[in-house]
């Protein structure tokens, strides 16, 4: 029986662990968070993930998977940790690749000959390179004897037991060789194509795919704003523009949230700043978006309170980055809560998908909907689609 090692358990890394631990792999889960690990270790998962839980219980108990904070010599090694960010004066995120190298540095005592070693983290181009000129610098063993490859995830929160198994894989090694024995790993549980590339166009192939999503996203939400100036129904525009055979405009959101699209984006112009006009453009538009989305709030609020003598308590229909899951990651509609707590405005929240919340009380969404005067709909959950945005107290900033 094989024997793989991933280090980082989180979005990612955990669904994969009890993927693997399920297709009899023996798998080591690491994660320097030993709260984390004594959590797994009794079959409890810390994330919300659909069927994940019962899954992880079934490998713990018969042992296919194991979390420890220190890695254990293995076969596979699979790095599955996050990329942080770090805002520069001009407003430019650089990637934070530090934590991918603390957990090769991690591996490194327990590397041997012959051992597959794939990097999953979202990563600025270079780094599967620069990954493996740390390795050649500190063990003893000759890179040939090695296959590193770079394989970027592509799941959506809610869904990613499945989409690890069904979609499509890019795989990129240092060597051809490292792409096919990469290949061979994933073909073990995986039912999507298996596309073999190198490992630079690997890493430039995720943060594409989000630039070019996020790109989209601009588009409609500039779009909404401009509609907004001209006193024109947003979605009723690009519901009637989509009727052309070759327009696909999305559905406007109050900005863009979540670990990807409003991250990976500024990777690639971090790297080239001087050639990538269009990709910063459409990050600032979506950042602006959710200001934007502020400011309109602010002015209904005082408005109301203006024409009706008295301060309304506001109600804010959730709180996550895109609907019917509880990741906050980069939350435009948590950005907006915030905001409004902070103007100190009589506030009721809800957000069906968490239950308590650091900073913020939790109602529940029926009561903020008989209670409150005005009600701003943030992100466009399942409990909220009955919600008339004709009505008008209601506001709908949600995608």
């Amino acid at each position: 029986m094989e024997k793989v090692c991933i280090v980082g358990l989180g979005y990612i890394g955990l669904p994969t662990a009890v993927i693997l631990a399920s297709k009899k792999y023996k798998v080591t889960g690491v994660d320097i968070n030993i709260e984390i690990v004594k959590k797994i270790n009794q079959g409890i998962t810390h994330i919300n993930e659909p069927k994940l839980n019962e899954k992880l219980l079934k490998v713990i108990k018969n042992s296919n998977l194991k979390a420890r904070t220190k890695p254990i010599f293995s076969d596979v090694f699979v790095i599955a940790v996050p990329t942080p960010y770090i805002v520069g004066e001009d407003g430019i995120h650089f990637p934070d690749t530090s934590l991918v190298l603390n957990a090769v540095k991690s591996i490194c005592p327990f590397l041997r000959k012959g051992n597959l070693i794939i990097i999953e983290s979202t990563c600025p181009v270079g780094t599967t390179e620069e990954v493996s000129y740390y390795i050649e610098k500190n063990t003893n063993i000759d890179l040939k004897e090695l296959f590193i490859s770079y394989c970027p995830e592509r799941v959506l929160p809610g869904n990613i037991l499945k989409e690890l198994i069904v979609n499509d894989r890019v795989i990129g090694g240092l060597t051809s060789q490292s792409s096919i024995k990469a290949e061979n790993f994933y073909k073990t549980f995986c039912d999507g194509k298996l596309h073999l590339t190198n490992s630079r166009t690997a890493e430039m192939v995720k943060l594409t795919e989000n630039a070019y999503r996020d790109t989209n996203i601009a588009f409609a939400n500039e779009i909404s704003m401009v509609c907004e100036k001209f006193d024109i129904d947003a979605r009723k525009l690009i519901k009637l523009s989509n009727h052309h055979p070759r327009v696909n405009i999305l559905n406007p959101g109050c900005g863009v949230g979540g670990h990807c699209i409003a991250i990976d984006p500024w990777f690639i112009a971090s790297q080239a700043q001087d050639i990538t006009p269009l990709i910063q453009t459409a990050r600032r538009v979506n950042l602006n978006k959710t200001e934007w989305v502020k400011r309109q709030i602010n002015y209904i609020i005082k408005r109301f309170k203006k024409e009706n003598g008295y301060e309304p308590l506001v109600g804010c229909l959730g709180l996550t980055f895109k609907p019917d899951v509880e990741d906050l990651r980069e939350s435009p509609a948590l950005k907006i809560v915030e905001d409004l707590i902070d103007c100190k405005y009589k506030l009721t929240v809800a957000e069906p998908n968490i239950q308590t919340l650091k900073n913020i009380k939790i109602a529940h969404y029926k009561d903020v909907i008989n209670k409150a005067d005005l009600i701003f709909i943030l992100v466009s959950h399942k409990e909220f689609k009955f919600l008339k945005s004709d009505n008008k107290n209601i506001y709908n900033f949600s995608n």
